[in-house]
């Protein structure tokens, strides 16, 4: 009976009182109109309610159906400032977000009365000071990218910015990155969307992202253009090209531009067309084995007159990245650098259970291709790049005693540009003009003010790290090993990742694969990219 008064009751009284407010006008004053006005169109909207057939709650509960969508809509707002604790928030928790936020302002970020977070708690990582702690040195580090093949190196900061296009963020983000990089002398990833105008007017150096899609760079069916490579690879602000075979947001999938995003100007940019979804091909052309891929990176460094180029990923299968060594080694060709991408990484648009699901954590990814090298011989050839989750000192620490040589940081500088985290980027609806195509909100950015941010919020993270590194009483960041990293395992027992993790020693797979790697090394087929080995 419930129902079905909530589904004819709610019009039929709504009805009724428009009527007698109508009366009332008639009869005494014409205030009531305004009644008239009010109960009138909640009985219209009743009335719709009960008829349309797309939405059985508002079928059953007219009118009153809708504060579950209003509240459906708030809600991540809701979570976000009244709810989640500081320390527990997904994707950043708000203490990770107010340390971004106060080093881009330049603010101190000291707190007091102690940690809120469970040091005893399994999972809680930390590191030891040193007894007598060093002085920081002055200058931020430089990491040397170019191996023997390359003629041009260039000298990587500890941390970049990370791939992100014109496309998914806006103009202005972009200007402001671009501007924030070349004062502060870090390097702007152009992301797969092309190498646009606006990463280059403020004078950054660059690493010029390539994808599946070839944005920049296509033919008329959509294949590499080597030609057109070789004139843009050319710009002096472009210091290194880099081939990305995927991504920790959706590892497995292409880029995904949603269609509100694909402006006039995007769709000129990619060579796409205008208004419709821009999906990146799952996999490259321009090659389909290991052999094929190393040999088209070398390829890719003649068009690039020497310059360091180095592909990115989000770790799978171990056998088929180590089938890529097996064509390293075979071939006598490598990489300058490799780019790993941590499953945790999220400035994509993807598929929810590609987001969940998909790939190897930034942790394990690093592990596997740190070894795979080191195993192979090739290491001391090869700079790591690491990203995923990257925002503070602490962060920078960690990834480098994994085994990274420097990083690369996504969201930590969208936040130092002024994003909220309100998780909208996909929608073009984003209220601070981060990553919107809409003039109307991308305006809201300043590109002056921003650009500063941005430079010093990584001038204050580097410095930061540097002081942990010299509170533990190294004097540079490659001194950092996993045994300087420890984790707690339960109540009594704390374990380094030195403890935790098998770490191979060089030309140890070469000479003889120990057990825990033999399945993968068998697999590993520098000529196909097989499927899972055998466990």
């Amino acid at each position: 009976m419930r129902i079905r008064w909530s589904a004819v009751g709610v019009p039929a009284v709504l009805l009724l009182i428009t009527a007698g407010a109508i009366w009332a006008a008639a009869a005494s004053s014409l205030w009531w109109l305004f009644a008239v006005g009010v109960f009138g169109a909640l009985a219209v909207v009743a009335v719709y309610d009960v008829v349309q057939r797309r939405h059985s709650v508002l079928r059953n509960f007219p009118v009153l159906g809708h504060l579950r969508y209003l509240l459906e809509t708030i809600r991540p707002e809701m979570q976000q400032y009244f709810i989640e604790r500081d320390y527990d928030g997904r994707p950043f928790d708000r203490d990770t977000r107010t340390v971004v936020y106060e080093q881009a302002k330049g603010i101190h970020e000291e707190t007091s009365f102690g940690t809120e977070l469970d040091v005893m708690a399994p999972g809680y990582e930390f590191v030891e000071q040193a007894t007598v702690p060093l002085v920081p040195p002055k200058d931020p580090p430089r990491v040397r990218v170019g191996g023997p093949d390359c003629t041009q190196p260039y000298d990587m900061a500890l941390l970049n910015i990370s791939a992100m296009s014109f496309g998914s963020l806006s103009a202005n983000a972009i200007r402001a990155m671009n501007a924030g990089a070349a004062a502060g002398g870090f390097a702007q990833d152009t992301g797969e969307g092309g190498l646009t105008p606006y990463h280059l007017e403020g004078g950054a150096d660059l690493v010029w992202e390539i994808g599946s899609g070839y944005f920049s760079v296509r033919t008329r069916d959509g294949d590499f253009d080597e030609a057109q490579f070789h004139d843009k690879v050319a710009h002096p602000h472009v210091k290194a090209a880099e081939l990305k075979l995927s991504q920790g947001a959706k590892p497995g999938l292409g880029g995904v531009l949603p269609a509100a995003k694909v402006t006039a100007e995007i769709a000129r940019f990619r060579e796409v067309p205008e208004g419709e979804k821009c999906i990146s091909p799952p996999a490259h052309r321009v090659f389909q084995t290991p052999r094929e891929l190393v040999l088209f990176l070398a390829r890719m460094r003649e068009l690039a007159q020497g310059k360091p180029v180095g592909f990115k990923l989000c770790v799978g299968r171990r056998s088929e990245f180590l089938a890529i060594c097996k064509a390293m080694v075979a071939e006598g060709i490598t990489p300058d650098f490799i780019v790993v991408d941590g499953s945790e990484g999220g400035t994509g648009a993807a598929p929810l259970e590609f987001q969940d699901s998909f790939g190897k954590s930034l942790t394990d990814g690093l592990h596997t291709v740190h070894n795979a090298l080191v195993g192979t011989g090739l290491r001391d050839r090869i700079r790591i790049g690491a990203g995923g989750k990257v925002a503070t000192g602490m962060d920078i620490v960690k990834r480098l005693a994994q085994g990274a040589d420097y990083l690369n940081s996504a969201r930590a500088m969208m936040m130092a540009a002024g994003c909220i985290q309100a998780r909208m980027c996909h929608t073009n609806h984003c209220p601070v003009g981060v990553a919107t195509q809409d003039p109307a909100r991308a305006r809201a950015l300043d590109v002056a003010d921003k650009a500063e941010r941005v430079r010093r919020y990584q001038q204050n993270t580097v410095a930061e790290a540097q002081q942990i590194i010299a509170a533990m009483g190294l004097k540079e960041p490659r001194e950092l090993r996993p045994e300087h990293l420890l984790r707690r395992i339960d109540q009594n027992t704390v374990r380094t990742y030195g403890e935790m993790y098998q770490w191979l020693e060089p030309g140890e797979l070469l000479a003889e694969a120990p057990q825990e790697w033999a399945a993968d090394w068998r697999a590993a087929d520098a000529d196909r990219f097989a499927g899972a080995a055998a466990r």
